[in-house]
């Protein structure tokens, strides 16, 4: 081995593309007596345990070059028979096909890893410098991305790189092959941007062009003088996994993994956004801010992460809640979006939440706590029994906001980057926001965070967005909203999903699983109608309210008895006028 590499040194080898399977050699110049190792069980930004050690396999160890021993004493733990006297030679290889944003992945076409994947801990030294040597498949002309500084590599990218410790290279992910790349600057800092998987007609000049203006905006946003100087890194990459379909996207500290469906991507002959576009910019301006909010600021809790077991915050509907209220937000400010769409997408959020009966069962800082067993674990439940840290921590920040703005004393951006400087862009606790507000607006706000996140109240979106010039219209809804119930209809058959509690299918006796297949009038049982779509109940009906819903459960035919409620509305925002008022204009603008 080179005396000039790092104590701690991986090798990884990518080219067992077919077998799909990244062979790793781990280096460690001064091992302890009886060394021991382990692997992540979750990845920081996706909270649950994934158990990231089923996919590694034939662990093997030499001193001196002779074989020692290597013993499990937990599922992702090993502790290795050797000595202190000599450096420790680990191989081992890991199962890489998950394509998805926290694992790996390795076929012919692509390769991708998160060091929480790929990287063994070793135990008691995790504070030192950690090497990484990456080597191509035979005959490859694949190119690498990461954020990951590095020291000696060849045009493709492919050699030796460096991390200050082993948190800054778990936290720095890799994405290999023959991918499209574009760059540019955000405030004099070099960004880079790659994607696996886009088709022909993708306009890579138009995402690096709204791209650069997220950045632009959302660096500003954080530190308005001398942005270049104040930002956390000193370059940035994204990395895009485009297929047919997925979505979604995992934070690093100056790069972010993210997925979506190869459709929504800009396409050369787009003459206006998609919905699919504009979704997918939501998607990068929502990791981007959290570079900030929840990469720097983070959970107290957070401070150094425990990759042995869960690790427990009530905070997620801060740094996740508030996220999603400015992401939208600031794709308006960077005027990549105009103000009718901002309020489609805040109005979404909005129904998501009224929606979701769990949102009267648990708050939301419960929520960010039961994150590990709940709102990883999704089941036909869910609706019922939770509410997402995402969407109403997202409304609990536009109530700040608009009460802040409203009193007329400050605003929730004050607010953030306040929490910038008072926490050093670092470990938050709920205290130091109760801390900030108060020192901003003279008051105490432990009022509204008991009643916003502490409890199960409604929020007071209706007053706050009528004093800010958009007005609240309760609508009729669409029918399954309409009867408490989230169907798929594939195939002529309206199979149920889940059934919404206090609602008018619940009611009936309806359960998850249940397949619809037929309606009769109660007042004409004789004559019923084949249901294909929910929403077809309306002309098979006309105006009656009972009815007769025919459903099979366990290949059982059963009768239910169902009354169409009308008492069931859904949001539907609008301005008050074509020109906004000067308040409404200040919240939109950041001003």
């Amino acid at each position: 081995m080179k005396k000039t590499m790092p104590a701690i040194h991986y090798t990884v080898d990518a080219s067992q593309t077919h077998s799909h399977l990244f062979q790793i050699s781990l280096h460690i110049a001064k091992p302890d007596s009886g060394q021991v190792v382990s692997l992540p069980v979750w990845i920081p930004g996706s909270y649950l345990v994934r158990e990231f050690s089923k996919h590694l396999q034939n662990l093997k160890a030499k001193q001196a070059g002779k074989s020692v021993g290597v013993f499990q004493d937990h599922k992702s733990q090993w502790h290795i028979d050797c000595k202190n006297t000599a450096a420790l030679e680990l191989t081992y290889e890991v199962y890489a096909f998950d394509n998805s944003v926290r694992t790996a992945w390795l076929d012919t076409q692509r390769g991708f890893f998160n060091g929480t994947s790929l990287c063994l801990r070793v135990h008691g030294q995790e504070d030192a410098a950690h090497g990484l040597s990456l080597t191509a498949p035979k005959g490859s002309s694949w190119s690498v991305a990461t954020g990951l500084q590095s020291v000696k590599v060849n045009k493709q990218g492919f050699g030796e790189y460096l991390a200050s410790n082993y948190d800054e290279l778990v936290d720095c992910p890799f994405e290999m092959g023959n991918f499209w790349r574009g760059e540019f600057t955000a405030c004099g800092i070099p960004h880079e941007f790659v994607i696996a998987g886009a088709m022909a007609s993708f306009d890579g000049a138009r995402l690096l062009a709204d791209t650069q203006k997220i950045c632009e905006t959302e660096i500003k946003f954080w530190h308005e003088k001398k942005p270049a100087a104040h930002a956390p890194y000193k370059r940035y990459v994204f990395m895009l996994n485009a297929v047919e379909e997925g979505y979604g996207g995992l934070e690093h500290r100056n790069s972010t993994a993210l997925i979506c469906n190869r459709r929504d991507l800009p396409s050369l002959d787009m003459k206006k956004m998609s919905e699919g576009y504009v979704t997918l910019l939501g998607l990068i301006s929502h990791e981007y801010f959290h570079t900030w909010n929840v990469k720097q600021l983070r959970p107290a809790e957070f401070k150094r992460y425990d990759y042995t077991q869960e690790n427990y915050t009530e905070l997620l509907w801060f740094f996740e809640g508030f996220t999603s209220y400015y992401d939208d937000l600031l794709l308006r400010r960077a005027k990549l979006i105009d103000d009718a769409q901002y309020f489609k997408l805040l109005n979404k959020t909005i129904n998501l939440v009224l929606q979701a009966p769990g949102r009267q069962v648990q708050s939301v800082a419960q929520a960010s706590f039961d994150a590990w067993v709940k709102y990883y674990r999704q089941d036909e439940n869910t609706p019922n029994a939770t509410i997402s840290y995402y969407t109403k921590g997202a409304l609990v920040a536009l109530c700040i906001d608009l009460t802040l703005r409203a009193e007329g004393t400050s605003n929730l951006d004050n607010v953030m980057r306040g929490l910038w400087v008072r926490c050093k862009g670092g470990p938050l606790r709920e205290a130091d926001l109760l801390a900030e507000l108060e020192m901003q607006t003279g008051r105490s706000w432990k009022k509204e965070l008991k009643a916003w996140v502490h409890s199960t109240q409604e929020l007071p979106l209706k007053t706050l967005l009528s004093s800010h010039g958009v007005v609240v219209h309760e609508d009729a809804p669409q029918m399954a909203q309409r009867l408490g119930l989230r169907v798929l209809e594939a195939q002529g058959v309206v199979q149920v999903k889940a059934v919404l509690r206090g609602g008018a299918a619940e009611k009936a006796g309806m359960a998850a699983g249940d397949e619809w297949w037929a309606v009769a009038s109660a007042k004409a049982k004789s004559q019923t109608w084949r249901l294909k779509k929910l929403e077809d109940l309306s002309l098979l009906l006309g105006n009656e309210k009972k009815a007769v819903a025919t459903i099979t459960r366990d290949q059982k035919v059963f009768a239910l008895a169902l009354t169409l409620p009308s008492d069931v509305h859904t949001w539907r925002l609008s301005q008050t006028s074509t020109s906004l008022n000067a308040r409404t204009s200040a919240w939109l603008d950041g001003a």
